[in-house]
């Protein structure tokens, strides 16, 4: 079991679905989970929210896509981890994503296991 209690975890992501089960992913450890709809939002929200602790950021998405999100939110805040999501499991996303600035990479569909495993290292 994880506890989480003191963190917070932006989870940047378009689709409601997706959303929820991430969040009820994460629920039992007690960590907070705030949304952002796009890449535009996830930089406003690190910018002004020095407590964020982690960002699960979806790679295709409207407004400002992953990549970009990932390298402006990098300048802002160097240290802040930020594991990329993408359904788009092709050759070279993975070192697309970790080029742009992700510490790490998860696929879709997301294996619980997995998604906590990955978290618990950044957190």
């Amino acid at each position: 079991m994880y506890d989480w209690t003191s963190k917070i975890i932006l989870i940047v992501e378009d689709n409601s679905l997706n959303y929820e089960f991430l969040q009820l992913c994460i629920k039992k450890t007690s960590a907070k989970c705030i949304h952002a709809n796009n890449g535009k939002e996830a930089i406003d929200i690190c910018q002004n929210n020095a407590e964020v602790s982690l960002v699960l950021m979806d790679i295709q998405m409207p407004l400002i896509d992953g990549y970009e999100a990932t390298r402006i939110i990098k300048m802002l805040r160097p240290d802040l981890p930020i594991i990329a999501q993408t359904a788009y499991a092709l050759d070279g996303d993975k070192e697309k994503s970790l080029a742009a600035g992700c510490n790490d990479y998860i696929t879709k569909p997301i294996l619980k296991r997995q998604l906590m495993e990955t978290l618990n290292k950044y957190l």
